[in-house]
């Protein structure tokens, strides 16, 4: 999950990400946001020359991630978000400059929150919150 990386900063904005970038101002500095745009998806965002350039990472749905790429480019799929950033910290992937540095993320990203239609109430051990309902 990318919430175990330190580069994910989860719904940062597009202008935070690149002012995290900018501040760095070190040519390949990465970091990956929730994308504002499509809900699920996340963007690789990378500093080159002043310059931040975005790509749109994707996950199928076999769990697997992808940059999305250009009409006619083939995809490359990775098992894992670890696997896709040790891949474009090669040079010459594809991207406008290899990964080199990470902007690690300073606080502990919120616990995700479950709406109360999925939680589990069953099989639940004697609570003071639960009372037994019995026809009458």
């Amino acid at each position: 999950m990318a919430a175990s990386l330190p580069a994910y900063h989860g719904a940062i904005s597009k202008l935070e990400g690149e002012n995290l970038l900018s501040r760095k101002g070190k040519e390949g500095t990465y970091l990956i946001r929730d994308s504002e745009t499509i809900q699920g998806a996340m963007c690789l965002c990378v500093y080159k020359q002043k310059m931040v350039y975005t790509y749109r990472l994707l996950q199928t749905h076999n769990g697997y991630f992808t940059l999305q790429a250009a009409a006619g480019v083939k995809e490359k799929f990775f098992k894992t978000m670890t696997d896709l950033i040790r891949h474009y910290k090669r040079r010459n992937q594809g991207l406008a400059v290899h990964l080199r540095h990470s902007v690690k993320r300073k606080t502990e990203l919120p616990a995700a929150v479950v709406p109360d239609e999925e939680k589990e109430y069953e099989n639940i051990p004697d609570s003071e919150d639960y009372v037994d309902v019995l026809p009458s």
